[in-house]
């Protein structure tokens, strides 16, 4: 089962490169077919095979011999490896198959973010689309939803309570890093977070649920400061260095359907002592 899954992960990597180095150029991922970047001649197909292809060619393209960048490799492991995680994990139902899409849009924001400071709205709007729609048969962890289901007299069925916390999520964890972004640029002028860190916010929101999506932007902030601070400590940056904060968000986001549960456990046996 692990095995089928890393298999197809590696194929939805290959095709998540194509996303990477498209979309924030505006360029479809369709057509034309795969080429290289800098001559511009298509990729025979069994130049193009994840991980086994970038190792035959020595990361040279066989027209050019242009270097082929580490990212491409890369993206295929670690989509085999997030597929494979989410099938021994969870299954191969709706819930590993939820896992697996949104660790896969993961990635593709992780790199966009790092190789061009961009958040594809086909990922991050799509994904919160499919983040509310999904939650109707694969439910999400009641917490904000709470606040509403404790009203007397308020009935809600299970399917409707799990879509209630994915909206609920993406509207408060969304408008929440809206107003960090707008605070931030009243009192200094310059823009701290871009609208496309907001709508990813809302689409881990969405997938997650308020409990995962709260510890997931707590590791990111940690993450962007322990980043920034190394920065500034090897002279490789300022204080107005821009930050890809999206690709922080990316990495806690795809890794919490895995590990969240174990902190927040023993989080609230530690502050239930």
């Amino acid at each position: 089962m692990t095995t089928a899954a890393a298999l197809v992960g590696l194929a939805v990597g290959s095709f998540l490169n194509v996303c990477i180095q498209r979309w924030p150029r505006g360029e479809s991922v369709l057509l034309p077919r795969s080429r290289c970047p800098r001559c511009g001649d298509p990729i025979a197909w069994h130049d193009n095979i994840p991980l086994l292809s970038f190792a035959v060619l020595r990361a040279r393209c066989r027209s050019c011999r242009a270097a082929i960048p580490i990212r491409y490799p890369l993206v295929e492991l670690a989509t085999a490896l997030l597929f494979a995680t989410a099938a021994a994990r969870f299954g191969l139902g709706l819930a590993g198959a939820k896992v697996a899409l949104f660790g896969g849009m993961c990635v593709v924001l992780f790199w966009t973010d790092l190789e061009r400071l961009v958040l594809p709205d086909q990922v991050t709007l799509g994904g919160l689309g499919a983040g509310i729609a999904l939650s109707t048969v694969v439910p999400v962890p009641p917490g904000l939803a709470l606040l509403v289901l404790g009203v007397p007299r308020w009935h809600l069925p299970a399917w409707s309570a799990s879509v209630l916390e994915s909206c609920l999520t993406a509207i408060v964890l969304g408008g929440l890093l809206y107003a960090i972004g707008e605070a931030y640029y009243r009192l200094r002028g310059i823009e701290g977070l871009g609208f496309g860190d907001v709508k990813f916010a809302a689409m881990i929101g969405a997938f997650l649920g308020s409990s995962e999506a709260f510890l997931v932007l707590l590791a990111a902030c940690l993450l962007g400061t322990a980043a920034g601070a190394g920065l500034l400590v090897a002279g490789q940056g300022g204080r107005h260095t821009p930050l890809p904060f999206g690709t922080f968000l990316a990495g806690a986001a795809a890794l919490a359907p895995f590990c969240a549960d174990p902190i927040l456990n023993w989080y609230w046996e530690y502050m239930l002592r």
